[in-house]
């Protein structure tokens, strides 16, 4: 279906507001290195050097704001385990496993079509 062919009132839903937090939604999980971040924490990833692992070229200044923002935007939680030494972890939240379920078919439809990631 393209944007012609929907109905006049289904347009009528979407208002400017929806529109910025359509805009705000799409530019978190566009961000680079965020879906990759979250993606890994949905393989099972929980310790930053688990998710560095899975995140191939991300560097540790990058992946540790993204964990920040990511945190920030509560998709993820971090937790300090009180150990020696201190080991931290972080876990997706129900925010961010729901948003997971909508990357899923971007990944699918990528890997379907054999797309290739610009370097």
């Amino acid at each position: 279906m393209t944007i012609a062919e929907l109905s006049t009132d289904s347009a009528v839903l979407i208002d400017d507001e929806t529109c910025r937090l359509f805009r705000a939604g799409a530019e978190l999980a566009g961000q680079k290195w965020t879906a990759a971040v979250l993606l890994a924490m949905a393989r099972g990833a929980d310790r930053f050097s688990d998710i560095r692992g899975l995140v191939d070229g991300i560097s540790d200044r990058v992946l540790s704001a993204r964990l920040k923002e990511l945190e920030r935007q509560k998709l993820l939680a971090r937790q300090v385990v009180p150990t020696v030494p201190v080991q931290v972890r972080y876990t997706l939240t129900a925010q961010g496993r729901e948003l997971i379920t909508i990357l899923q078919p971007l990944v699918t439809w990528g890997a379907r079509w054999k797309l290739h990631p610009s370097e």
